[in-house]
């Protein structure tokens, strides 16, 4: 059976085979292709149970309002990326988690809404945060029954979806015209992943579905009408997975705790010491990137 590359459709080749080293829920072997016209990385087949291999322990819903703004304040720096394009509007993030960003949007004076498949987070989240929030694993399907928006944001999602392309069509007719997409996802030309290969804590088989390259997105988007304001993976998100990079490749060569936390010191060395190639512009570990509504 014909692997083909769902976005250009070209045949592709087996790129590797690994393992859940991040979260060890099983013992499979999952089975990536890359495609050999447009660099596309994805798993084959894709788990039809793909929740399955998300653990209770992958979300985290906190009981209290309290606890998510002490947990917030680390990603300010993504309300500073938004406000350099749109200072406020309907705000939509996808795939929210128990929402720090979302509810830092929101008191930045955007009218913050979201779309999450947990469905604790989003009890959270509607209740407790007062975010109004779908609990929908079907992304397509829930954007359907939105509004328009002037930002809808999705970090570190894209690459969890069977269906990004699908995703993004829906995306820009959601979105209204001057308004911005903003997606985060692991950079398969990342300096990191060249060295590390399956082993690789972004790929995080086999939740990530798909590693997409920066050109493939930007193609797309612009083909859709949409133009590039932002393509980096030197800011700060960017720099900060770097070192996670680094801390659970070699955390995850063990499963005693206590050994663990030291070879995540060991990960932090490495960190420093390939800092300087990873500080350079398309060699992190993630990219950021930020696309305008011209159509």
């Amino acid at each position: 059976m014909k692997k083909l590359c769902s976005y250009c459709h070209t045949e592709a080749k087996p790129y590797f085979r690994s393992r859940d080293y991040n979260r060890r829920v099983t013992q499979e072997i999952f089975a990536y292709y890359c495609c050999p016209n447009c660099g596309l990385i994805f798993i084959f087949p894709v788990p039809e149970d793909l929740g399955d291999y998300y653990p209770p322990t992958y979300h985290f819903a906190p009981e209290t309002l309290g606890i998510l703004k002490a947990n917030a304040a680390h990603e300010r720096y993504k309300i500073k990326i938004i406000q350099q394009y749109v200072k406020q509007g309907g705000l939509l993030e996808i795939g929210p988690s128990y929402g720090c960003f979302t509810y830092l949007a929101k008191n930045a004076g955007f009218e913050a809404e979201a779309i999450e498949m947990d469905a604790e987070c989003s009890k959270f989240l509607n209740e407790v945060a007062g975010i109004l929030t779908i609990n929908s694993s079907d992304v397509c399907g829930a954007l359907r029954t939105v509004k328009s928006y002037d930002v809808i944001a999705m970090w570190h999602v894209i690459e969890h979806l069977p269906n990004p392309w699908e995703t993004l069509e829906g995306i820009c007719e959601k979105l209204n015209y001057n308004g911005i997409l903003v997606l985060a996802a692991p950079n398969p030309d990342a300096f990191q992943f060249h060295i590390l290969g399956r082993y690789w804590p972004h790929l995080d088989a086999p939740r990530h579905v798909m590693l997409i390259p920066i050109k493939l997105l930007v193609e797309k988007m612009e083909a859709l009408g949409m133009r590039v304001e932002l393509i980096t993976t030197t800011d700060e998100g960017g720099l900060g997975w770097n070192i996670f990079g680094w801390e659970f490749f070699f955390s995850n060569m063990c499963a005693d705790l206590m050994v663990k936390k030291m070879l995540k010191i060991v990960g932090r060395a490495a960190a420093r010491l390939f800092s300087l190639i990873e500080k350079m512009e398309g060699k992190g570990s993630a990219y950021t990137l930020v696309f305008r509504k011209k159509v």
